[in-house]
């Protein structure tokens, strides 16, 4: 029987910095094949992805724009009948800020499909891995900087308990999305078995539409998303200049990095595999093509934020990214207000409806 094949899906723009970590570490976790969408670079990523096709690493194609709902999703329609797509036992769409981190087994997608057999989808649901007041950007592994994370049962954002979707490629989805995968067969859909971050069965209802786990329980207990949304304060900085993959206006502003920035609890496991993830990254910065773009893509990235900073308001963000304090865990009573407040928008969200279709 051969060895499944595991697929990751992913969409940069001047990334160059952290591609070969990227790739190192999700090699190291079994993935096997990575189709890789680039657009618009100034710092050489694409190039890098050129020289990584080469090496035999992965498949890129390029994905210019205009955009008009974003890179990301201009992206997966292209990869919907990429043969890549097609010849996967199994797809993730991750981005470059995200990293699989497996408790299970050898910590390999292959020991994670072993924990939960006869699943067809697992939901990895994010851990949100703050900045813990590191100001410059350092060419080291993001794993090995950023160790202070949200707790695992956060009541709060909610945003805190989005996932991405590990999922069998048997046709039981037709499209693929950023955050799971869509358009399901009708006949297929009811066959549909996903499962949590835990291993524990989840209701129909994650078969259609569902993009978050409940909020308020561990969800990591065999697989966690580790995400690095923030990074380093002058990384954010030009993160916020670039803009975003999956939306063509909304920016980035200190909302999402209040969101984001937990620091409550140590967590370094992703760093179990380190002696595997370890020489894949070395050999790849050894290459004589590809570290020098490594290098070239370092300095794009510094020379990047300092000429960010010659804009006021750019500076005047930096500035409030140094005094803002972590983000506070919500404690109960609060949490069980704003869910009050939902739950009366809500419903009077559905009373108005009734309202008008009665009126029709």
């Amino acid at each position: 029987m051969s060895a499944a094949r595991i697929l990751a899906v992913l969409t940069v723009r001047d990334e160059g910095a952290f591609l070969i970590d990227w790739l190192a570490h999700h090699r190291a976790t079994g993935f096997t094949d990575f189709l890789v969408f680039s657009n618009d670079c100034s710092d050489g990523t694409d190039a890098m992805l050129d020289r990584l096709q080469a090496m035999g690493w992965l498949t890129h194609l390029p994905n210019p724009g205009p955009h008009g709902n974003g890179p990301q999703w201009a992206a997966l329609r292209q990869a919907e009948g990429h043969p890549l797509r097609r010849a996967a036992d199994w797809i993730a769409v991750i981005d470059i800020d995200e990293y699989v981190n497996i408790h299970a087994g050898d910590r390999t997608v292959p020991a994670l499909l072993a924990a939960v057999p006869g699943a067809t989808a697992i939901a990895m649901t994010w851990r949100l891995f703050g900045n813990a007041g590191i100001v410059d950007y350092r060419d080291q592994p993001v794993t090995a900087q950023f160790v202070r994370a949200a707790p695992h049962d956060l009541h709060w954002p909610w945003r805190a308990a989005l996932f991405k979707t590990l999922f069998r490629n048997d046709g039981t989805y037709r499209r693929l999305g950023v955050h799971r995968p869509r358009d399901p067969d009708p006949a297929r859909i009811e066959a549909a078995r996903w499962v949590d971050g835990a291993g524990r069965p989840l209701p129909p209802a994650f078969r259609r539409g569902r993009i978050f786990s409940e909020l308020g329980q561990d969800n990591h207990g065999l697989v966690q998303l580790n995400h690095y949304a923030l990074g380093a304060m002058e990384s954010y900085v030009v993160k916020v200049g670039r803009g975003r993959a999956n939306r063509a206006a909304e920016p980035f502003d200190m909302s999402y990095w209040i969101d984001r920035n937990f620091v409550t609890e140590e967590d370094r496991t992703i760093q179990g595999i380190e002696e595997r993830s370890a020489p894949l990254r070395a050999a790849l910065r050894a290459d004589p093509v590809l570290g020098p773009l490594h290098e070239a893509a370092v300095r794009w990235r510094r020379q990047r934020f300092a000429d960010l900073m010659r804009d006021e308001r750019v500076r005047a963000l930096f500035a409030r990214l140094m005094m803002a304090p972590p983000s506070r865990v919500l404690p109960g009573r609060a949490v069980a207000l704003l869910h009050a407040h939902a739950a009366r928008a809500a419903a009077g969200a559905r009373r108005s409806t009734e309202a008008s279709s009665a009126g029709d």
